[in-house]
C-alpha cells in the first residue's frame, strides 16, 4: 500500500515475504481466535479481512489476501482491498445501466432529429445520463473517502500479523 494517503479504487499490492506460504497462512489462524476487531476467514491460500458486522457501515472496505508458495521458505502475497462484493456489483449494474440507457437515449435523440420530429425530451434524458454518472462517480468518492480509516486498519492488521 502506498505510503500517502491517498487510497485508489480498489488498490492492490504484493509483497514478498521470506517466510513460507504455511507459516504465513497460519499466522492468520492464530490470530483469529485471538481478536475480535476483525473477522478472518481463510480459503485454501486466500485470506479475507472484514470488519464485524456491528462496525460495518455501507462502503466498509475487506481485504483479499493470496499467499502464493514461491518455494520452501518464500511466498508472495498479493493484496486487493475492496468493498463489499455485494456493494461493487450493485455499483458497476448502476453505471452500465446508466451507459445503456445514456446509448439509447443518445440513439433515440439522433433518430428523432433525422426525421425532423422533436427531439427536446430525448436530448434532456441522455444529458440527465450524464448527471446521474457524475453523481455515482462523486458517490463512489464519498464511500471511498468513508472507507479509507477501515482501509489503512486493515492493512496495519496484516503488517502486524505477519511481523512486517
Amino acid at each position: 500500500m502506498p505510503n500517502t494517503k491517498e487510497i485508489v479504487l480498489r488498490p492492490r499490492f504484493k509483497i514478498e515475504l521470506n517466510q513460507s506460504n504455511s507459516s504465513a497462512l497460519s499466522s492468520f489462524e492464530e490470530v483469529k481466535s485471538t481478536q475480535s476487531n476483525f473477522i478472518i476467514t481463510r480459503v485454501d491460500d486466500h485470506v479475507y479481512i472484514k470488519i464485524p458486522k456491528e462496525k460495518q457501515h455501507f462502503w466498509s472496505p475487506q481485504l483479499h489476501l493470496e499467499i502464493i508458495k514461491k518455494n520452501q521458505n518464500n511466498c508472495t502475497i498479493f493484496g486487493l482491498f475492496g468493498p463489499n462484493p455485494t456493494v461493487w456489483t450493485m455499483f458497476m449494474f448502476f453505471h452500465f445501466i446508466v451507459a445503456g440507457l445514456f446509448i439509447a437515449f443518445g440513439i433515440w435523440s439522433y433518430t428523432n432529429q433525422s426525421l425532423g420530429k422533436p427531439y427536446s425530451i430525448q436530448l434532456f434524458l441522455t444529458l440527465l445520463m450524464v448527471v446521474v454518472w457524475f453523481a455515482l462517480y462523486f458517490g463512489g468518492r464519498v464511500g471511498k473517502d468513508s472507507g479509507s480509516k477501515e482501509m489503512h486498519a486493515l492493512h496495519d492488521f496484516m503488517n502486524d500479523t505477519l511481523k512486517l
